[in-house]
């Protein structure tokens, strides 16, 4: 028997995995389909494990958190908002028990019932509303739905701070100790948003989202606030609460208007999973396909959020994960020159490849090409360069200086006229026609840095899907060798979102940003100039994009070879110790990658050594 058989046999006997998946595993016919079920029990397994060792405090963490919250010089009251109809009444003690069991005890819970007409609400809403006095109720008169019902409710609070709390949904005990404390470090926040992950009729968790701190770009694509949502309640009441229009995603709505607001300055990750969404059927925790008039309200809140804002686009389904979004900006009328810089040395049926792809499939219509030759000595190389020197619009530039990718970029760009530059490897091949429109339309936007693309290895796999810091001690590309039509972690790998850093392999800046930053760091002469230079676009205030609407497949390293003799090892030691002097403060955090993931790799699996501020325990 193979050892993954034994391993997968194994973990279906756990006492905490569903019955449901030995039953799917029964009836499933083909192995793919068993392998599928095996692997989603293998990850309720390890989840499971790693919440009882790192996320489930012990009855004196709590006590500590309770004293310690009782001796802060601020304990703001939250007022947790729920709205509630015909909830299960299993169900709903325990939501509102999750409530009064929390540590920190400066709350009130404020339940409108949006005309329930199950009798056994009123009671349960009654008995506890009797019995604790932080507890306050009103009973609507007319059917309203989510949004006018939590508009009542939160007519009933008059805390600083409003916690969006669903009526069949749990929050851990230690949830508002790790809020009020993150308030109090964070006093001019106008949203605080955790970790999320979901929980079943068992009260078993599983599906962690462990989310990154805030991107604005991805909270076009996807509602990453969610779960646990709290806002500065009279920034609520000054928007108009919430919208009934956008009943179903209400709180996306509500959140992209905080947003436009206040500042994504103003906005505060939680990295701590401080929410259990129940899963049940008909929920969106079990999947977005089963609300889809959810889905629509959530584009129309996205498309109001554009205009607000003041950005011109649309909003459309992802056609690889078709409950998210994708926003597609227009360019202007008068579209920016692009000016693509190619380096190259020895590999004229490379370029020649990535030149007449560019050239035969980009609909883009204002681009001019650049060619450094840097010291080329093949013969049909030679050839292909004065060959494609003699098209328009390309210019071929000899330079034989010793390699260095930053100084010979920089040279070609100081030669271009673009108002924006694309630096592109040699060994590029265009997929998808739109991919300079993608790029160069989110690239002209003010606040832009770099943008990148998704770039796929021939044999179909991911290559580049951004990079992430810290990994592997410097840096490394996420979603590695995922494979195409798999969405990767929580649709991370096929939505637009910012990153801390893009490949230079293909890299789009505009001409302004580059320059104000110095261009390329001429002291890394091969690795991680493009990594140092989005991280000083950061620096100057820029956000970097990746976007997977631009695709290309990448030959990697193929004109470069190797880094196996002792001189390019010696090369790539002394360029690690350089980013490790520049960059120390920052590898190790990447605000757009979880503490709680898998430092090893960029692939976003669960790590097992969270920070020590991160424990269970009181920090």
């Amino acid at each position: 028997m193979r050892i993954g058989t034994m391993i997968g046999d194994a973990v279906e006997r756990l006492p905490f995995i569903d019955e449901p998946i030995r039953r799917m595993r029964t009836f499933c016919r083909t192995r793919k389909q068993r392998r599928s079920i095996t692997n989603a029990a293998r990850q309720h397994a390890v989840y499971a494990e790693w919440a009882r060792e790192h996320d489930t405090p012990t009855a004196s963490d709590l006590v500590i958190m309770r004293q310690s919250s009782r001796s802060w010089s601020h304990e703001p009251l939250i007022s947790v908002v729920m709205p509630v109809f015909n909830t299960a009444p299993q169900i709903l003690e325990e939501a509102i028990q999750s409530v009064r069991d929390q540590a920190y005890e400066c709350w009130e819970l404020c339940i409108a019932d949006d005309v329930s007409t199950a009798p056994h609400v009123r009671t349960i809403l009654e008995r506890h509303a009797a019995t604790d006095p932080r507890i306050k109720v009103c009973y609507r008169t007319s059917r309203g739905n989510i949004s006018r019902a939590s508009n009542s409710a939160l007519e009933l609070a008059t805390g600083e701070f409003a916690a969006l709390v669903d009526h069949d949904d749990i929050l851990p005990p230690q949830a508002l100790y790790w809020v009020a404390e993150a308030i109090n470090r964070h006093p001019d926040a106008a949203l605080l948003y955790s970790d999320e992950d979901k929980i079943d009729d068992h009260g078993r968790r599983f599906h962690p989202y462990f989310k990154c701190d805030f991107n604005h770009e991805l909270l076009l694509a996807q509602n990453m606030v969610s779960h646990l949502g709290v806002y500065r309640r009279d920034l609520i009441v000054a928007l108009g609460g919430f919208r009934p229009e956008y009943d179903g995603s209400q709180d996306h709505d509500l959140a992209l208007r905080v947003v436009a607001a206040a500042g994504r300055n103003r906005v505060v990750h939680i990295p701590r999973v401080l929410y259990h969404w129940r899963a049940m059927p008909g929920s969106t925790a079990v999947s977005m396909d089963e609300k889809q008039y959810c889905v629509d309200a959530a584009r129309r809140a996205v498309s109001a959020h554009l205009v607000q804002v003041g950005r011109d686009g649309t909003v459309e389904p992802v056609a690889e994960a078709p409950g998210f979004h994708r926003v597609r900006h227009r360019l202007p009328v008068d579209h920016p020159l692009v000016s693509i810089v190619i380096c190259t040395r020895d590999h004229g049926h490379l370029l020649k490849t990535a030149v007449d792809s560019i050239m035969s499939r980009t609909t883009y219509p204002r681009y001019d090409i650049t060619i450094v030759d840097n010291g080329s000595c093949d013969i049909a190389t030679l050839r292909t360069l004065t060959d494609l020197a003699q098209r328009s619009p390309i210019t071929v530039i000899r330079d034989d200086s010793p390699f260095n990718y930053s100084k010979l970029n920089n040279a070609a760009v100081g030669r271009t006229h673009g108002e924006v530059v694309c630096l592109l490897n040699d060994d590029i091949e265009v997929v998808s026609p739109d991919w300079l429109e993608e790029m160069v339309s989110l690239a002209i936007l003010p606040d832009v840095g770099a943008v990148g693309a998704r770039l796929w290895y021939p044999d179909g796999t991911l290559q580049h899907g951004g990079v992430i810091i810290g990994i592997g001690g410097v840096a490394n590309h996420a979603h590695p060798r995922l494979p195409k039509g798999h969405g990767g972690y929580v649709g991370r790998a096929v939505l637009h979102q910012e990153l801390s850093a893009v490949t230079g392999a293909c890299l789009v800046v505009r001409r302004k940003a580059f320059d104000e930053v110095g261009g390329l760091e001429e002291r890394l002469a091969v690795a991680f100039n493009d990594v140092d230079f989005c991280l000083r676009l950061r620096a100057a205030g820029y956000r970097n994009i990746w976007t997977p609407y631009a695709e290309l497949v990448h030959h990697e390293s193929v004109s470069r070879g190797a880094d196996d003799s002792p001189e390019k090892l010696a090369r790539f030691h002394g360029e690690v110790r350089f980013m490790h002097e520049r960059w120390n403060h920052v590898l190790d955090h990447d605000p757009y990658y979880s503490p709680h993931l898998s430092t090893r790799a960029a692939d976003f699996t669960l790590g097992f050594t969270p920070t020590t501020a991160l424990k269970r325990g009181v920090a």
